[in-house]
């Protein structure tokens, strides 16, 4: 059996942290095939060089604007993701009261921290005022008027923005497009102004900015710039009513190269969307955004070793222990990502359906892949940083994966392996007043 080379590899997202040498797949300067060995499959490998060249492209793009990029958490919210944003310099966009707590203990400036989310509880907004973030981005009237209430409670006053929906198309998957007018998000344009208006009158409100995030894994300049538009249209109109804002936020969703996309790059994107700002007359406001797909999903992969080799009539399988509780992606969205070896090994290859052992027809990670594979290889499921490990879940009572982080030469394990005991921990059996009789 000969070593095909390098020349020959599959194309791998998020180059050059992710690549070939010597015939096996490296993570900067980290054997792949090592860290599997040493930590078991499946396993989730991030490159932290990736994640901080992502988040370089940003700030390339906004550089000489006073502009905050608050990571959004819910790409991926392991603390040592967080940590390296934070300790980069990131505010933090959030989207819950638990992530809010995460935020804290990655050591964020409660003040660099912006409140996302169509359903902040009163104990939410509770625990962020007594915090004192940086600001909330409230989505409906009645949000307003309850956080208006709480602050009443508290005796402060509580930072708004408010998230306009400014019904324009991402061209995205209907799941992750969050502009139209449709959608649960935000205030409609046309209520906007009026809702400003409101916020104003509220004591407990200070009014500081305006909102606006039409999707994810947008992969063209065009809705982006429709929507600035349609947001500063708005902000002539509010400020001309005597509102001022101090700031826009222009939320996140560009896209990464899951299956040859090549969506803008940050740099240049922001350079079109600043251009647009200024030929607007807004160049002096404060920005903020809110990358977060786009700053760790081609900074991921995630290991899994073959299982079996199933043969049928129509259908090949290669049944692998990664399953749809580790990447939901596919199972939610159709989602596609490319499935490489770890190894490069030269022997034939077949077309196969890559499922996972959960007990569901939905339970596959890539459809009609050709691969050169066998019962005991390892593979790498790419572009897995964003929305795999944040959304996993303990299925058929299967432990989430464990994660390591790589810089360098340097491995941490920033997540050990959940086992049966953890997920059992907080579960009580039957009590003998409870217990059916025979």
């Amino acid at each position: 059996m000969t070593t095909p080379t390098e020349a020959s590899a599959p194309r791998l997202p998020g180059q050059p942290f992710f690549h070939y040498r010597d015939a096996q797949l490296w993570v900067e300067d980290v054997s792949v095939s090592a860290l599997a060995r040493a930590h078991g499959t499946p396993l989730f490998i991030y490159s932290q060089g990736a994640m901080l060249s992502a988040l370089d492209a940003y700030r390339r793009g906004l550089a000489g604007r006073e502009a905050l990029i608050c990571y959004a958490v819910k790409a991926n919210s392991s603390l040592a993701v967080l940590q390296t944003f934070v300790q980069a310099g990131c505010g933090l966009d959030i989207v819950s009261g638990g992530e809010l707590i995460r935020a804290v203990r990655a050591g964020a400036d409660p003040r660099r921290i912006i409140f996302s989310g169509v359903g902040k509880s009163r104990a939410d907004m509770r625990l962020a005022l007594e915090l004192g973030i940086g600001c909330f981005n409230v989505e409906s009237l009645p949000e307003l008027d309850v956080l208006n209430e709480v602050t009443s409670l508290l005796g402060r006053r509580a930072p708004v923005s408010l998230r306009v929906n400014p019904d324009v198309d991402a061209r995205t998957h209907p799941y992750i497009s969050t502009g139209l007018k449709d959608n649960k998000f935000g205030i409609a344009h046309d209520q906007a102004l009026d809702a400003y208006r409101h916020a104003a009158s509220l004591p407990g409100l200070e009014v500081v900015g305006i909102d606006c995030h039409i999707g994810s894994q947008i992969t063209e300049e065009a809705p982006y710039l429709d929507a600035m538009d349609r947001v500063l249209d708005l902000v002539a109109a509010v400020e001309a009513d005597g509102i001022a804002l101090r700031h826009i936020d222009f939320g996140g969703g560009l896209g990464i190269d899951y299956q040859g996309e090549t969506p803008p790059a940050a740099d240049a994107l922001w350079a079109r969307l600043l251009q647009r700002l200024d030929q607007r007359g807004f160049g002096d406001k404060a920005l903020l955004i809110e990358p977060g797909r786009s700053l760790v999903g081609n900074a991921g992969i995630c290991v899994t070793e073959s299982l079996y080799v199933k043969h049928g009539a129509h259908k090949h399988f290669l049944i692998v222990d990664a399953a749809m509780n580790d990447l939901p992606r596919p199972a939610m969205y159709e989602a596609y990502h490319a499935i490489v070896p770890v190894e490069l090994l030269d022997r034939p290859s077949h077309v196969y359906d890559v499922v996972g052992p959960v007990c569901e027809s939905g339970d596959w990670l890539g459809r009609d892949r050709r691969l050169a594979v066998a019962s005991g290889d390892l593979l790498a499921v790419c572009s897995t940083g964003a929305y795999c490990m944040s959304m996993a879940s303990n299925y058929n009572t299967r432990g989430r994966a464990a994660e390591v982080l790589v810089a360098g030469n340097q491995t941490q394990v920033i997540r050990e392996r959940e086992t049966v005991d953890d997920q059992l921990r907080l579960e009580h059996g039957l009590a003998p007043a409870l217990r059916p009789r025979t």
